[in-house]
């Protein structure tokens, strides 16, 4: 078995991230995949060829069309897909670049920016209904009968069941109390509300692990995002709102899965899991 390394990243905005630096530390970090969020460019073809095609690197993009500058996610892999993914029929998936999907010889990889609720009670409904339907569609792509043949051509176990997932991105709630800083104050706040993170926990019910929370079940002030207006990064004032999620079929490859609060460019810091196929 190989393992494999990937990363996802809010970069809130990826030409902001190129300027600063973003090329480097991926080139330095030499991982698998690396999935990003709010990309915030409508046409991929206006950025840098180098942040197209990074050296040893496919990208893969699904943008926003109905607004400029907003949303969107890429993934950047060592590894070509067998299939790519980003329309997923009249629905709200399919709506404002928010996700991508790519189909490996033994996983399903699918890269997704969930919408913030925050803006108002209409916004708060669309991303409801965004979990709503995302939840239905990954339940339905898990249960999905298998290929033929698995990794590099090898015949599956007659005991494999179901597709394997992995889903990461920025989903926008702080699951429970452990992964923000003032849960108290925020219970009434988009991001942490009851209603929100029920979602979470139907993923979970439904048979998908929170990586990070299965490494580290009571690790305190560990975030992925903090408030810039405030400083509050500096004060480790965060929330944790980044998730790497697997299908309970890959529990047994998982190594390893962390935070990396200490690289900067964004509100949000990046995520890794570490994973044998």
């Amino acid at each position: 078995m190989a393992t494999l390394s990937l990363v996802s990243w809010n970069v809130n905005g990826i030409r902001a991230a190129e300027r600063k630096g973003f090329l480097d530390w991926l080139n330095k970090g030499k991982y698998d995949i690396v999935c990003v969020q709010e990309t915030k460019v409508s046409d991929p073809n206006i950025l840098s060829a180098k942040m197209l095609n990074p050296d040893g690197y496919a990208s893969y993009w699904s943008c926003a069309k109905e607004k400029k500058g907003y949303s969107g996610v890429a993934i950047f892999t060592k590894t070509k897909p067998n299939k790519i993914k980003t329309d997923f029929g009249q629905n709200i998936l399919s709506r404002e670049g928010r996700m991508i999907e790519l189909e490996f010889d033994d996983f399903i990889l699918i890269n997704v920016y969930f919408p913030n609720g925050g803006a108002s009670d209409e916004r708060l409904k669309y991303k409801l209904e965004f979990y709503k339907c995302f939840l239905e569609y990954i339940n339905k792509l898990k249960n999905a009968p298998l290929r033929p043949l698995g990794y590099g051509g090898v015949p599956h176990s007659p005991s494999a069941k179901g597709k394997k997932i992995i889903f990461c991105g920025d989903v926008n709630t702080a699951h429970h109390a452990i992964d923000l800083a003032h849960p108290k104050a925020n219970l009434d706040n988009s991001g942490f509300m009851p209603i929100e993170r029920a979602w979470l926990d139907k993923f979970e019910e439904d048979g998908f692990i929170d990586t990070f929370r299965f490494f580290h079940p009571e690790k305190k002030d560990s975030y992925t995002w903090w408030d810039m207006k405030t400083r509050a990064r500096e004060r480790n004032v965060g929330w944790r709102l980044d998730y790497f999620y697997v299908s309970d079929n890959l529990k047994q490859n998982l190594q390893n899965a962390g935070i990396m609060p200490d690289i900067l460019g964004s509100d949000h810091c990046p995520i890794y899991l570490k994973i044998s196929i």
